[in-house]
């Protein structure tokens, strides 16, 4: 018996366990639904978390006018892996978004924040900071509520992330590098 061709994004005609879990999750179990290690878990945060996410967002805006690209929170997959993240804010080229209707892979990506919440912290710290380098993704900035720091991480490699900048005390200006260029303020997160 044979299956049907599978078409990118459309995980209807799938036979195999992890494209079935992606397509449930996209399809069944909400928008705001993330796989972490094979665990399903919805994502509702506070506005606390929400607010120290705009605090960076409004940062990025001009620059992000400037240079074509859109922030959002839109599913990344991790194809080979049974995750899929719903990140507090990506940034990527305006058309790449503006095309696509699934998700995007995390070296589409220019720019990955996550803000820590009590419940995914370590998630955050640990899990998604090396999945996140070794998906590609160029920079990761860390927004880390329990510890009021900042990290951001960046060279990704096949094992997670080669460089380092921090964990930076709130209100410490932390600088984004090309092809953002400016220094965050942290003071507000």
């Amino acid at each position: 018996m044979s299956t049907a061709p599978h078409i990118p994004d459309d995980y209807s005609t799938v036979s195999d366990p992890e494209r079935a879990l992606k397509y449930a999750i996209q399809h069944i179990a909400g928008t705001r639904t993330e796989i972490v290690e094979g665990v399903i878990t919805p994502v509702s945060p506070s506005w606390a978390h929400e607010s120290a996410a705009e605090v960076v967002r409004r940062q990025l805006s001009a620059r992000l006018e400037q240079l074509d690209l859109v922030s959002g929170s839109g599913n990344l997959d991790l194809p080979g892996s049974e995750n899929w993240y719903v990140p507090d804010l990506a940034v990527v080229p305006a058309e790449l978004a503006a095309k696509t209707e699934g998700a995007l892979l995390p070296d589409q990506t220019l720019l990955i924040v996550e803000v820590s919440s009590p419940s995914n912290a370590e998630t955050d710290r640990v899990v998604k900071r090396r999945r996140y380098g070794q998906y590609g993704a160029p920079l990761y900035l860390l927004v880390d509520r329990e510890h009021r720091t900042c990290t951001l991480y960046s060279e990704p490699t096949r094992l997670g992330y080669a460089e380092e900048s921090g964990p930076h005390p709130f209100g410490t200006p932390v600088h984004l590098p090309a092809p953002f260029g400016l220094d965050l303020d942290t003071t507000r997160l």
